[in-house]
């Protein structure tokens, strides 16, 4: 996300420095890279998925212009998405996801158990059925960020950093003075913004799916997301934790239940090599949205927060960049970001203190 907003200020003219000891070190090294505001569409986030919509209409554009930049080609790729139920109970919920997408305007394609077959011969027998979301896109996130530092280059300062009330402060002591401090520090760090680990798992197989393939069987959730060279990103548990909690480590729980979901799925994961097993912590917020914009500050360097975004901080990363940039500017933002303000939360604030 910082990455991305210094990306989109160095464009409009401005100087920017990042720091950061571990750049695209956190929840963006773990993300499978869905794009994918329609198979994130829940009820009561209307707005989010309205913010996702616009978010991804950009994502061409910028993921052409960063690799014709860098050099680095980030994997933006089409398809769809594949909604799987494995049995009654998941399929009503597929269809509610869809009566929500209806009611939105976004285009889906509801299917039977032989048609979901036939969009994915790969699937289990037993799934009975879900929808296609034709829409929805993937990117890879670590080429993104393998991007971004290319075209960034020395303005990416590999140090932690103190905000003070006119700039920051580095830790070798350094004062770096700022008319504006962007802070985007991930799960910690910000307020109304908590840690939510998620473990993930890769692998290698000669029997891939075609496309994304977001599933509920029996209750269980699980995502499986193709790249090249037959890699595939399966995912991913959630699991509430305290700010100062231990950094995140895969547990045998997690990654098991990961597994037999994604196996129940697609048998022919039974002999896929695994190579990597990851778990970081998401930011996540009280309504599950994203924090963009104005918080108060007591000295002349004016702040902007950048935060929050949960599952979607791969998918919200142009616009958010786009909203920070206008900010500075004093331009108007892009659609849906106003209701994402930072200070919505001042009114449960208040609440809270009524009831104390």
């Amino acid at each position: 996300m910082g990455l991305t907003c210094a990306d989109e200020l160095v464009r409009a003219g401005h100087d920017v420095t990042v720091c950061d000891p571990s750049p695209g070190a956190g929840a963006t090294y773990a993300a499978a890279g869905m794009l994918a505001p329609a198979g994130e569409a829940w009820f009561g986030e209307e707005l989010l998925l309205r913010l996702g919509q616009e978010s991804l209409a950009r994502w061409p554009s910028f993921a052409s212009s960063l690799s014709e930049r860098s050099n680095i080609d980030v994997d933006l790729r089409a398809g769809g998405a594949l909604l799987v139920a494995g049995d009654r109970d998941d399929l009503e919920e597929v269809h509610r996801a869809c009566r929500l997408l209806d009611d939105s305007g976004v285009r889906f394609e509801e299917l039977g158990r032989r048609e979901l077959r036939v969009r994915e011969p790969r699937l289990s027998s037993r799934t009975v059925g879900g929808a296609f979301l034709p829409d929805d896109k993937q990117v890879n996130p670590r080429r993104v960020v393998d991007a971004l530092l290319a075209v960034l280059g020395d303005r990416v300062v590999r140090q932690r950093a103190v905000v003070r009330k006119d700039g920051v402060a580095l830790e070798d002591g350094t004062r770096l003075r700022a008319d504006v401090v962007v802070l985007a520090t991930g799960a910690t760090g910000l307020p109304r913004v908590r840690p939510v680990r998620g473990e993930i798992v890769r692998v290698r197989t000669t029997d891939a799916p075609a496309c994304v393939l977001r599933a509920r069987l029996h209750g269980e959730r699980v995502y499986v997301v193709p790249r090249r060279d037959g890699e595939v990103v399966i995912g991913a548990t959630e699991e509430e934790h305290s700010t100062n909690d231990v950094a995140p480590i895969p547990t045998v729980g997690g990654v098991a239940r990961l597994l037999e979901t994604a196996r129940a799925l697609l048998p022919g994961l039974e002999t896929a090599q695994i190579l990597e097993i990851t778990a970081r912590d998401r930011p996540g917020s009280p309504d599950n949205g994203p924090l963009i914009g104005d918080v108060p500050s007591d000295g002349p360097a004016r702040h902007l927060l950048a935060g929050g975004h949960y599952r979607g901080g791969v998918l919200l990363a142009p616009v958010t960049a786009a909203a920070i940039c206008a900010y500075v500017a004093g331009r108007e933002t892009p659609p849906f970001v106003d209701a994402f303000a930072p200070d919505r939360f001042n009114a449960l604030n208040r609440d809270e203190d009524s009831c104390t």
